[in-house]
């Protein structure tokens, strides 16, 4: 900082000694110790503050940029899955859909098996439904139920005699 050489600094000390005298001069040159100690400690501090200062800005700057990259990619996380949840939300919908017709059908089949069930003089057969296709529900003709005057009923052979537990 000042650049003071030994001999000026002897040259400074004899005036001392001069002005000053023998007997007060280790107490003079004692304060001035702690005084140069203080300044030096408080050129310290200021030093410290000024460089702590200094990080605070580049850490609030950093602060900043980390804020804003985590919000890009926030926001892209968002539109990726924005992207993959519109798909998704139509084939559920689909899927509910298909779910939704096929239960109609099978309610649609029962209430029908039910009434072939409970209409008198009819005797149901029980058939494999298949899924029909559109063009063949159109093409196919309508089943036709059995004549149950040439069929024998139950307890009665073909000659419509009861039947007993001896064989005739």
């Amino acid at each position: 900082m000042f650049d003071v050489s030994f001999s000026e600094l002897m040259l400074v000390g004899v005036i001392a000694l001069i002005v000053i005298g023998p007997e007060r001069l280790p107490k003079v040159a004692r304060t001035i110790g702690h005084l140069v100690g203080r300044a030096q400690r408080y050129v310290t501090d200021v030093k410290t503050d000024i460089q702590r200062e200094m990080d605070l800005d580049e850490l609030s700057n950093l602060k900043g940029q980390m804020e804003e990259a985590a919000k890009s990619v926030k926001s892209s996380m968002q539109d990726a899955s924005d992207t993959l949840k519109a798909p998704l939300d139509e084939a559920q919908k689909a899927l509910k859909d298909a779910s939704a017709s096929v239960e109609s059908l099978v309610d649609d089949t029962k209430a029908d098996i039910k009434n072939a069930q409970n209409s008198p003089g009819k005797e149901f057969v029980h058939q494999e439904l298949a899924e029909p296709s559109s063009d063949a529900a159109a093409d196919a003709p309508e089943p036709s139920t059995p004549d149950t005057n040439t069929l024998p009923l139950p307890g009665f052979d073909d000659t419509n005699k009861i039947k007993t537990g001896t064989p005739t």
